[in-house]
């Protein structure tokens, strides 16, 4: 790794939902370029966590740093990290009363200030990139669940952010239409995207993060590169939740 600054440094950061301590003093850093996956049982704070980087959840203690930008109550802090950090949900969060192609515009026309032109030239290169170019014209309804998850990982890409974030990108979806998600995702990986992806994919783990980062209880129990996490994992919690997973 060089030693640019890194792309996510997270420090002693805590997150309280009323009385309930749901993140506990997590410590961790992404180097630019990484490709992360979290995973662990349900209510173990791995979505809030990612929630937190881009702010849509807000955190009590601690700090986030993003790209170099601190992440505080500062508006133009905010706005400048949610520019540069793409976002897909577990639901697609497509609007459904516009076009697949005015989904993917919109952003770059109102925050990137890019033309209607421009905005949909760079939109159909993505959606060509998820490879459902021909569903420009359609409305979100019309697709399968599969595609629209494809349509919500082109619309950040239109942003073209620096980072993306998966928050169970494929949860939502039957079983035969999760294998064409994570084929892009798997491009993504490819092409040096840093990625932080919450996912229970464990296949997706093996082949595509640099580091597997175990949670529980609001803690970081867990990380370690998929080989050591998935052969030798040295806390019980991780051994039971791989046993539970995995089958073994």
């Amino acid at each position: 790794m060089t030693t640019q600054t890194p792309a996510i440094r997270i420090s002693d950061m805590d997150k309280y939902f009323g009385t309930f301590h749901v993140l506990r003093k997590i410590n961790l850093e992404v180097a630019r370029g990484e490709r992360i996956v979290i995973c662990g049982p349900s209510g173990s704070g791995k979505s809030t966590l990612i929630r937190c980087i881009n702010r849509l959840e807000e955190y009590e203690g601690g700090s986030i740093n993003v790209l170099g930008t601190e992440l505080d109550d500062n508006i133009d802090n905010i706005d400048a990290i949610r520019r540069e950090t793409g976002m897909v949900f577990q639901h697609f969060n497509l609007f459904p009363h516009m076009t697949i192609l005015d989904n993917c515009t919109l952003a770059p026309m109102l925050v990137r200030k890019q033309s209607r032109a421009e905005a949909e030239e760079v939109a159909m290169q993505y959606l060509t990139r998820v490879k459902i170019p021909e569903q420009a014209d359609k409305y979100p309804g019309q697709l399968s669940g599969g595609q629209q998850q494809r349509v919500a990982i082109a619309r950040a890409l239109c942003m073209k952010p620096e980072i993306m974030l998966f928050d169970e990108p494929t949860s939502a979806l039957d079983p035969e239409m999760i294998s064409e998600v994570l084929d892009v995702m798997v491009g993504l990986a490819n092409d040096g995207m840093t990625m932080i992806c919450v996912t229970h994919e464990m296949g997706f783990a093996r082949q595509v993060a640099d580091r597997v980062i175990f949670m529980s209880d609001g803690e970081i129990v867990e990380q370690a590169p998929p080989t050591e996490f998935f052969e030798t994992p040295k806390h019980a919690r991780t051994q039971a939740f791989l046993g539970q997973i995995l089958g073994h």
